[in-house]
């Protein structure tokens, strides 16, 4: 009898994933990221298609993907575009940019108010579908937009020496006692008050010194209006005088020092919290981005991605950094505790190095406070 002839299986070879799967660019394709439409395409092999990473197709097997960096090399693979995503033509993204860039015409131009409905029949989308992608771009609503266009005609109108009566008209309102009850809110004095530039506006103030630098706290009748951090004092005083330029400083009050001592404790022991009445003069979507500020925990850090998503606004992040920016109230409002997404220190008011500083103290102090 002759010995069988054994054969041995073949060894498997694991199948390395491909390399389309590899590229982070896929990532975006699976999570359809319409951040990502305009910067490349890709091609299906086994549909004949060339679509924009948005797409809302069913997701294609890795192995028969392509990608491309052009929209004319997509093309150049002889296959058709998707009906589905269109990717010859704008983008979604594009196309809501351009429809909100209009609907922010039409209440910059209208002499009244118009309701979130007319917006939406203008533009030709659902006032729901409208009110979504408004608040997407801008970071406001519809309503909150054209309040604050019409506080900045107000403002344009009370310093070009109009009247009141003239600018309440003028800047839309419909009634005087509407514009009344809305007046401190939006200026932050009375109108006749704003229109002498703040004539007689009574501002308390003191300098401090702390171990990073000096300190100017000043307040107003309604609250601390401003916190000033440098290196040299005279210096805080003339930038407050350049910001309140017809107001009434009045300093040397040693029971304003009391509150100046409290600011400069929370900059050295952190721990101790810092609850302080605040005259806030802003916009309101800085009033959004500064109150979720606010919220940030001693010690802990956030992005401006994160702050722009926690204000219901996620692709507002540079509007979030230009908020920051705006802050004129260092460690009350603290902008210091908002970084880049890598967790990497971006700019500061008063200086990235005192920045720096403040976080590794608040760190600190919360570690000792936990021991």
């Amino acid at each position: 009898m002759k010995p069988c002839n054994m054969t041995t299986a073949p060894t498997m070879t694991p199948l390395s994933a491909p390399p389309v799967a590899n590229d982070p660019r896929w990532a975006r394709i699976v999570t359809r990221d319409r951040t990502a439409d305009g910067h490349f395409w890709y091609s299906v092999s086994t549909t004949g298609v060339y679509c924009r990473p948005s797409c809302p197709s069913r997701a294609a097997n890795p192995r028969n993907v392509q990608l491309h960096d052009t929209l004319e090399k997509a093309k150049a693979t002889g296959f058709r575009p998707c009906r589905r995503c269109k990717p010859d033509g704008p983008s979604v993204e594009s196309e809501n940019a351009a429809l909100v860039a209009k609907a922010c015409r039409i209440i910059e131009e209208s002499e009244e108010a118009s309701s979130l409905a007319e917006l939406a029949d203008a533009i030709g989308r659902s006032p729901r579908y409208f009110h979504r992608i408004f608040k997407t771009a801008t970071g406001l609503t519809p309503k909150d937009y054209a309040a604050a266009h019409r506080a900045k005609r107000v403002r344009q109108g009370l310093a070009c020496g109009n009247t009141v009566t003239e600018t309440i008209y003028e800047a839309g309102f419909n009634s005087s006692g509407r514009f009344y009850e809305k007046a401190p809110e939006m200026l932050g004095m009375t109108p006749s008050h704003y229109r002498a530039g703040g004539v007689d506006e009574e501002l308390r103030f003191a300098v401090g010194q702390t171990s990073l630098g000096a300190i100017l706290v000043a307040s107003s009748k309604k609250g601390v209006a401003s916190i000033l951090m440098g290196d040299d004092p005279d210096e805080l005083v003339r930038n407050l005088q350049d910001s309140f330029p017809k107001a009434h400083l009045i300093g040397a009050d040693r029971n304003y020092e009391a509150l100046v001592a409290r600011v400069v404790g929370f900059v050295e022991v952190p721990a101790i919290g810092l609850d302080l009445p605040l005259d806030v003069r802003c916009t309101a979507f800085e009033r959004r981005v500064w109150q979720a500020l606010k919220e940030i925990p001693v010690g802990e850090t956030v992005s401006y991605a994160e702050i722009a998503r926690r204000i219901g606004s996620p692709n507002a992040a540079r509007a979030v950094a230009g908020a920051c920016a705006a802050n004129n109230l260092a460690v009350a409002i603290p902008c210091h505790r908002v970084v880049r997404n890598n967790g990497e220190l971006s700019g500061y008011a008063w200086g990235a190095e005192r920045k720096r500083k403040l976080l590794d103290r608040e760190r600190s102090s919360c570690d000792s406070s936990s021991i």
